[in-house]
């Protein structure tokens, strides 16, 4: 089997980007992140789905982000709530991390040389999302590029890197979709950047208001809990 490095977060899009890359026959190897974020949530979701998904091994990372700061996940700056779509896709919003996909993306290319794959997944998208740089097409196509100009295996021609971003296109309500249809269950995953002290969503927060768009455009219930909705 081939194999995939995959970056995890505990999300939607991720576990959705997983299961895609199972479904395609890859052997999958888990990468997730504790950066500084505002919670741990999130990973302990990670680390659910990769059991779930019956993965090869997960790794999860400590890299200090809160150093640089900067981000309204990583810095002493309050977390957007209520705003409409509008508002929502004007601009880059202070959840924006600097260089966050840069750096995951460097982590995962280089786990993916010592175990001998070319294939990373990554859960991006460019629709219904909050405008973040490293999410976007062209982002995909320079980092891939990249790559393939830095490690060893590439130069020396054993083998081409791809950066699979199989959600790149496709609106939320069409992730989950895709994601049931492949038997995510998605009351394992998190979203909500300010949760409640007991781990209640928000329900107000940007990612929380599009990830209840989503499931609502898809005409489905989202399964995790809400302290407001």
């Amino acid at each position: 089997m081939k194999k995939a490095v995959v970056l995890l977060s505990g999300g939607i899009d991720s576990a959705t980007a997983m299961a895609v890359a199972k479904e395609e026959g890859y052997a999958l190897y888990a990468l997730s992140f504790r950066y500084g974020q505002r919670h741990g949530i999130e990973i302990d979701k990670a680390q659910r789905i990769a059991q779930v998904m019956g993965i090869k091994k997960h790794f999860i990372l400590d890299i200090n982000l809160k150093k640089i700061g900067g981000s309204a996940l990583t810095d002493a700056i309050e977390v957007p709530k209520g705003r409409g779509a509008g508002d929502i896709s004007r601009s880059i919003p202070v959840t924006y991390v600097p260089a966050r996909n840069t750096i995951f993306l460097s982590y995962a290319l280089a786990w993916a040389e010592v175990l001998g794959s070319f294939d990373i997944f990554i859960g991006v998208n460019a629709l219904d999302y909050s405008g973040y740089p490293d999410c976007r097409p062209e982002y995909i196509q320079a980092f891939e590029k990249m790559a393939n100009l830095a490690i060893k295996a590439a130069v020396e021609g054993k083998g081409t890197i791809t950066i699979h971003a199989p959600l790149l296109h496709l609106r939320k309500a069409e992730i989950i979709q895709k994601g049931i249809a492949l038997g995510v269950d998605y009351s394992m995953t998190h979203s909500c950047y300010d949760p409640h002290i007991d781990g209640k969503a928000c329900g107000r927060c940007d990612s929380c208001l599009l990830r209840l768009k989503g499931f609502r455009e898809a005409g489905l219930n989202d399964p995790v809990p809400y302290a407001e909705q």
